[in-house]
């Protein structure tokens, strides 16, 4: 699992669709069911960490572009 797309399509397994608007708020609501994927224990341990660590990526990069056009 490397990019965001991925993460999408392991949410897809499960019939989790995200689409809030906004690309930053759709990578938190992710994570959030990620989270609960996790806690149901229906997502490996190594499943869960390589999503979050793209979508901890991913809102890095999303934070950074929010920056630079707020300069």
């Amino acid at each position: 699992m490397n990019t965001l797309y991925d993460v999408q399509q392991l949410l897809k397994r499960f019939g989790i669709y995200v689409y809030v608007g906004k690309r930053l708020w759709d990578i938190e609501v992710m994570a959030l069911e990620l989270d609960h994927l996790h806690e149901s224990k229906v997502i490996t341990k190594e499943e869960f960490i390589q999503a979050k660590l793209v979508l901890k990526h991913e809102h890095r990069i999303e934070e950074n572009k929010t920056k630079n056009n707020n300069i």
